[in-house]
């Protein structure tokens, strides 16, 4: 079968320089979703509904691709959802929210033949058991990373390590935003190893 181009679903640079590392040639385009929760809608069905959703919304424009599609739900203990905060008080409240507690961040992955409707699905758990963080830690990492773009308040690439206790799941790709070792998987049962292209 002959390769089909890929497009990220996404226009988060993140997940970008994620994709980047199989080593495949890709575009990126930002589909337009809303991205609301449904009533009794669990954090997990919410993560793949939305990265579906993304793949979906892009494919009629992409004939000829595989459209890579994801979305992360984090939240607390007491199910409370975790979104980008977007400004520094959210992110305060967030990571108070967080200290001294396990968060739970659900991956979710579509991979979408645009042409036959073909779809895989997963979503990838990762819990993050944050250490009990002090108001002047807070804020001082605030300051100097501004993660405000990022579910959860921090990135763990960055200084955001030094926030945690202990990392726990498959794949920590799938804590910054896109779970590389599911979708190499998805992309080999279609017949493409990114480790034997040219």
């Amino acid at each position: 079968m002959p390769h089909k181009h890929l497009l990220l679903a996404s226009s988060s640079p993140y997940r970008k320089e994620l994709l980047a590392r199989l080593g495949l040639s890709f575009s990126c385009a930002s589909p337009n979703i809303d991205e609301s929760p449904k009533k009794e809608e669990s954090p997990k069905e919410l993560a793949i509904r939305l990265a579906r959703s993304k793949a979906q919304a892009l494919a009629p424009k992409y004939p000829g691709h595989w459209v890579i599609g994801s979305d992360q739900v984090a939240t607390l203990p007491d199910g409370t959802l975790l979104s980008k905060p977007g400004t520094y008080s959210k992110a305060i409240q967030q990571l108070k929210q967080s200290s001294n507690k396990s968060v739970n961040f659900l991956t979710g992955l579509a991979l979408l033949d645009a042409d036959s409707g073909e779809l895989q699905t997963c979503c990838e758990k990762f819990t993050v058991h944050f250490r009990d963080l002090t108001s002047q830690e807070i804020e001082a990492y605030l300051r100097k990373e501004e993660p405000y773009d990022c579910a959860g308040s921090f990135k763990m690439e960055g200084l955001g390590i030094t926030l945690f206790r202990e990392l726990q799941g498959q794949d920590p790709n799938s804590l910054i935003g896109l779970p590389l070792i599911a979708l190499n998987n998805m992309l080999t049962a279609w017949g493409r190893n990114p480790l034997l292209e040219n």
